[in-house]
This record gives C-alpha cells, sequence and structure tokens, in this order.
C-alpha cells in the first residue's frame, strides 16, 4: 500500500531561470540605468520569490476555446496551391449553413488541423482549439473542407509569397490571386467551395475577391470576434466572409457576428447582428450613393469607367447617384501605414502574435509556436515581413513610437470624415483596386519591382481598416477578360445596408447580363440561318 505520511515535495522543472547578477547588470547596462552593485544584489535577492509567482501561474491550468465536433488531421494539398491542407469537418445536422461547403484562411486555427499563415517558420504547428468563428460555422451546420493558403504571416496584397507557392489567378494563371486571402477567393470563384473566410488588414478580404470576381465583405471593426486567427495589429484586425454570391455573404456574415464573451478585446458587448439574410431583400429605393472623387484618382481609366457605370446602374433600382468629395481620403493610405507597420512589428514579430495590454483570451500554443519559428530561423521571413522588420525597428530606435501615435489620432479624423459624408449618402462608392490583377513576378523581376507589387494595390482598401467602416467588393464587370472590383463602404455596424446596396446592384448587373447573352444567342442564331441559307 502507498504511504500516506507527509514526504518532500517533489523536484518540479522551473517555469523561470533565476537570472544571475551578471545578467541583471547587463541589462542594468543595457538600459542605461546605472544600478548600484548594492541594487543589483537586492534585486537578485528579491527575483527569487518572484520566480515562484512565476512557477505557480505556470502550474495553474489555463481556460481553452472549445473544440465540439470530430475531425481527423486530414492531409497537405500538393496539387492546387489555393489550398494549403485538406480536411474534412462535419458541423450539426441543423443550421444556417447546412449543404454549404468553407475553406478557412489559414490565418485562422481549426483544432487537430496544422496552421502555418503561409509562414515557413510556423510551419509544422497545430493547434489544439477552434477559433471562436469555426464554432460558428461548425454550430450553423457548414461543413469544413481544408485551410485555404495565404501570404506569409498574410503580409501581401499579391500572390506570390506563400511559403507553399504563388497562388495564380482563377482568370489567367499569369496574373495574382490577390492576397493575403488569395486561396479563399480562388477558391470560391473556381466553385471549389460555396464560401470562404478571409481576414483583412489592409484590404485582404476584398483585394482578392476583387481580383477573382467574388462578394468580399470586410465587416464593421469588432462585428466579428477575432478570436483565435493571428493578428497583425489589433487596430486593423478583421475576418469576414468571401462568397460567390451577395445572398451567401450575408448569410455567413449573420452566422459569424456576434459578442464573444469578452475573449476579443475589440468587441463591445452591445453588438446587434440583424438577420442579415432575411432583410437583403428590402429593397433600396430613395437611399443615396456617393461616389467619393478622391477614390477614383490615380486609378486606371478603364477600371474607373466600369465602376462609374457599374455604381449608376443603382439607378434603375431608384437609387440616387452623386459625386462627393472626402479630401482626407486622399491621405488615408498614409495614415494606415505607420499603425500597420510598426503596430504588426510590435504585435505580430516582436509580440510573438498575441502582444500586451489587452484583455482576452491568448493563444498560447500560438503564441510559443511563432516565437519558436521566429528565433530559430528568421532568416526564414518572406520579403515583405524583413521589410517591416527593419524599417519598424529603425523608426522604434529612432522616432519612439511617435508617427504610430500620431497616425492613431489622425485616424481619428479620418474617420469623422467618412462620418461626415455618410450624414448625406447612405453608402459611399469608388474602385475597391487600382487596376485589374497584376502579372505575378518571375525569376526576372527585380526586389524593387516585387516590392511595389506587394503594397501597389491598397491605395482604397486600406483606410477603411484604419477607421473600421464595414466596406464589400463587388464585380462591377470585366476588363479585358479580368474582374473589376466596386467597393460599397456604409456607416459602423450599418453592414445591412451595404449589403442591400451590393445585393440590389447584383441583381442589376446579372439582368443586364441575362439580356445581353439572351440578345447574343439570338444574333448567333440569325447568323447561322443566314449563313446556311
Amino acid at each position: 500500500m502507498a504511504d500516506h505520511r507527509q514526504s518532500p515535495e517533489l523536484l518540479k522543472s522551473p517555469a523561470v531561470l533565476l537570472p544571475s547578477k551578471s545578467e541583471l547588470t547587463k541589462i542594468s547596462e543595457d538600459l542605461r540605468l546605472k544600478c548600484t552593485e548594492e541594487e543589483i544584489n537586492a534585486f537578485h535577492e528579491h527575483f527569487k520569490g518572484t520566480m515562484k509567482t512565476y512557477q505557480r501561474v505556470n502550474e495553474i491550468p489555463e481556460p481553452q476555446l472549445p473544440v465540439k465536433y470530430p475531425r481527423t488531421p486530414g492531409h497537405r494539398e500538393a496539387k492546387d496551391s489555393a489550398w494549403y491542407w485538406r480536411c474534412d469537418i462535419k458541423g450539426a445536422d441543423t443550421g444556417k449553413l447546412v449543404g454549404k461547403t468553407v475553406g478557412v484562411k489559414d490565418n485562422v486555427a481549426v483544432a487537430g488541423v496544422p496552421m502555418m499563415d503561409g509562414n515557413k517558420q510556423l510551419e509544422g504547428y497545430t493547434p489544439e482549439f477552434d477559433a471562436t468563428i469555426v464554432t460558428r460555422i461548425l454550430d450553423a451546420g457548414g461543413r469544413i473542407l481544408g485551410k485555404t493558403a495565404c501570404e506569409d504571416l498574410s503580409l501581401s496584397g499579391n500572390s506570390w509569397t506563400p511559403s507553399t507557392g504563388p497562388i495564380p489567378n482563377p482568370h489567367c494563371s499569369t496574373r495574382s490571386a490577390g492576397g493575403s486571402s488569395g486561396g479563399s477567393a480562388s477558391l470560391v470563384a473556381r466553385g471549389e467551395i460555396d464560401m470562404a473566410i478571409g481576414g483583412d488588414q489592409g484590404g485582404s478580404i476584398r483585394i482578392p475577391s476583387s481580383w477573382s470576381g467574388t462578394v468580399g465583405h470586410k465587416p464593421t471593426f469588432g462585428l466579428v470576434p477575432y478570436t483565435g486567427a493571428v493578428p497583425i495589429e489589433m487596430t486593423v484586425d478583421h475576418l469576414g466572409p468571401i462568397t460567390r454570391t451577395v445572398a451567401d455573404c450575408a448569410l455567413l456574415l449573420e452566422v459569424l457576428a456576434g459578442y464573444d464573451n469578452g475573449t476579443d478585446p475589440r468587441q463591445h458587448p452591445c453588438i446587434e447582428v440583424p438577420p442579415y439574410s432575411s432583410l437583403l431583400t428590402q429593397g433600396v429605393a430613395g437611399k443615396r450613393v456617393g461616389l467619393v472623387t478622391e477614390g477614383f484618382e490615380g486609378i486606371d481609366k478603364g477600371v474607373c469607367t466600369c465602376v462609374r457605370e457599374a455604381a449608376h446602374l443603382l439607378q434603375e433600382a431608384g437609387v440616387v447617384v452623386e459625386e462627393v468629395s472626402i479630401p482626407l481620403h486622399a491621405d488615408g493610405l498614409d495614415i494606415w501605414t505607420p499603425v500597420c507597420f510598426e503596430g504588426a512589428y510590435n504585435m505580430m514579430i516582436k509580440g510573438n502574435g498575441n502582444g500586451q495590454n489587452w484583455k482576452g483570451h491568448y493563444c498560447l500554443s500560438m503564441q510559443e509556436a511563432l516565437a519558436r519559428g521566429y528565433n530559430l530561423r528568421p532568416h526564414d521571413f518572406s520579403m515583405p515581413c524583413k521589410l517591416l522588420a527593419v524599417f519598424s525597428e529603425y523608426m522604434a530606435r529612432n522616432y519612439q513610437n511617435k508617427f504610430y501615435a500620431k497616425a492613431q489620432n489622425l485616424t481619428r479624423l479620418l474617420t469623422q470624415a467618412y462620418d461626415h459624408a455618410l450624414r448625406t449618402y447612405d453608402v459611399l462608392i469608388m474602385p475597391t483596386l487600382p487596376s485589374t490583377a497584376m502579372a505575378l513576378p518571375t525569376t526576372e523581376t527585380s526586389i524593387s519591382e516585387i516590392l511595389h507589387l506587394t503594397f501597389a494595390m491598397i491605395k482604397n482598401t486600406a483606410p477603411f481598416d484604419s477607421t473600421g467602416h464595414p466596406a464589400l467588393t463587388i464585380n462591377a464587370g470585366l476588363l479585358e477578360g479580368l474582374p473589376v472590383g466596386m467597393m460599397l463602404v456604409g456607416r459602423h455596424f450599418d453592414d445591412l445596408t451595404v449589403l442591400q446596396m451590393a445585393h440590389a446592384f447584383e441583381k442589376i448587373r446579372d439582368k443586364s447580363l441575362s439580356l445581353y447573352l439572351d440578345f447574343l444567342c439570338i444574333y448567333m442564331y440569325i447568323c447561322t440561318i443566314k449563313f446556311n441559307l
């Protein structure tokens, strides 16, 4: 029988090693604190007690995100670069998404399925938890078919940086599918899945949706919980739907949206989620649309013409379409840049995907995996990641967060500028991107050209990540066989009006296309008869 008499405490591996006095002295010198020898000795003795508190924190079990549905790990996809990993996870038997197949961008955790976020350093990591939106998809009856490939740490608007290889555009294999959610948009456009999850910090839902011809919606900031996804910068992080139709977009948003019980500090408890899908067809007659003059500046002429013509089609639905000037929009990308660059460096890279100073759920295993990868092979960063790290470290050493702070202050002015226009107009419209899909870089493309291709398309998309307004892209038409995106922007938490306006346009567009095809068929039939005669 076991001896239950009191015995010495078993030896435990220490969670944190006690620093030596020489290490404390070196830190003091590096920080220019000029600590005395007496102070160093006192600190060393004091830290013996502090180490015990860290040991206890290490031993207490932490709360976990739930995993509710069985699954197998699946397999790595080798034949289709738009997928990172294939799996098949069946959700509930009933719900709004029953019969719908879904792809999850690989910056979002799915328990038991490997996760890479396009990044070599994270390869081999398998999360033990489901992101909140994954649980919501499965609770609604959705069927997850895999993780969609994305840019390295989601830091590119092109589709050439995934560690698994470039993602070609579904309409032209030599052109970009767009980033960073390129795999999601490509698979939806090709009909491989019904809907997909994208992430958006500078346009990463709307860019690939615009270039692939799908519907991509960046929801109002905080409407959809980010819990369980790799962040870039907390104040610009968004997750949202990519679909082929506005109806599916509204349906998926309805499932994803809502408060996450305090796990995500991007949210507040008063979020209301209307039944987007059932209210979609209420009509938009009498509503007003403003074509943002500055949003058409610096844009390819053909793209401008396509978007303007598409926007004016809304008049058939009783919408008033007018020009509106928002001068500060021209500075929107400049305001976004310090926040996203320096913020991403501090949160995603130096902060190992979590950062600090916020309340909510910290994905600890993800943080540990990123820290290991970054420290083991920092040279494996993609070129855009290296650019961000070098530039942001320079700014930190020489300007001590000054421009990040000022840009956050200027974001309030930018938000007010859009809000002022949205008092008059229900929706703002502009081209999503400056051009149709860019060519993918080749071995002959210079580094300077490649860097230009990485961020050259975010002039109109990035500002609304800063301000958090809902912004949706829908295909306005084709230009030389490639899709052109039209972006609709609405008031905060009025995603419904944005969806309704997009749905109204979609109906008019598809009706016009149907009439055109009918006319073409009749014309060809007449020509055939005439030729036969």
